[in-house]
């Protein structure tokens, strides 16, 4: 039981060293680098990028299996290791026949960029963070979206019938216009015929575009703020930890000290004798 847990332990002990991680991040840019490659060179080398690429799948696999000797069934509580090893299950996959679309997968391994770069696995914990309120926006989004398929339809369905016929292709004009792109030339089209529909698109990009678009931003910023301030939480609780146990430490080593100043003493109170 001990020699596991003496294996286990230098097993963590490197998997957890800088230098092993920033290895990991070159195989995995280096895997990305190949992967980019292949969509470019003639015919007679991709056997041996193809190798090169086998190469590096095989170091993902054993770093995974490293981590997973590291840290024993707890690997599969973090979201980010099971994320991991779904990536590079889908790249054993065979890629042959009716599973042929999973080598345009092999892409995803780049994935693992994230979670090996803490600054980027902050960003994404702080969209995940995020995901409730974006939620709530996405929702009145889609609500005044309706609203405006439904009022642009019924105003302008006759004038032009090519972008406001029905619900289907009012919503593409109006989804096209909330990103600005050719919106004046939708504009002019209809108010070649209604004057006054420059009022209903002007309020329909400060709402959309200015205003509903922009709370998503509010609402991943709040998120990632959120993120950050707990990720400098848990290291001033780090630091508070190191702190106390090197306190712990030092009054340990004072009372050893005492404990063989009082032996010593009794030790030589005998020999006055």
């Amino acid at each position: 039981m001990s020699g596991n847990i003496s294996v286990r332990t230098r097993v963590r002990t490197l998997v957890d060293d800088e230098r092993f991680q920033k290895i990991i991040i070159g195989v995995i840019i280096l895997n990305a680098v190949v992967l980019g490659v292949e969509t470019m060179v003639p015919e007679h080398l991709a056997h041996e990028l193809a190798l090169f690429d086998s190469l590096l799948l095989a170091v993902f696999v054993v770093e995974l299996l490293l981590r997973l000797v590291a840290y024993g069934p707890r690997f599969f509580l973090d979201p980010w290791n099971v994320f991991d090893t779904v990536i590079v299950a889908i790249a054993l996959v065979p890629a042959t026949g009716p599973l042929s679309v999973l080598r345009a997968l092999r892409i995803l391994r780049v994935l693992r960029l994230v979670n090996s770069v803490p600054s980027m696995r902050r960003v994404v914990d702080g969209l995940i963070n995020a995901m409730p309120g974006m939620g709530a926006v996405a929702g009145l989004l889609v609500l005044m979206m309706y609203v405006a398929v439904v009022i642009s339809t019924n105003l302008y369905g006759e004038i032009a019938p090519e972008y406001f016929g029905d619900l289907g292709t009012s919503a593409f004009t109006l989804f096209q216009t909330m990103t600005g792109e050719a919106w004046p030339d939708i504009a002019r089209t209809v108010m070649a015929e209604d004057p006054t529909a420059w009022v209903f698109f002007v309020v329909f990009i400060l709402v959309m575009t200015f205003a509903v678009l922009n709370l998503f931003l509010a609402v991943v910023v709040s998120g990632m703020e959120s993120v950050e301030s707990l990720a400098e939480h848990e290291e001033e609780s780090d630091a508070e930890m190191m702190t106390l146990l090197t306190s712990m430490r030092d009054d340990l080593t004072a009372v050893r000290e005492e404990l063989a100043a009082v032996r010593a003493e009794r030790s030589q109170a005998p020999e006055a004798g």
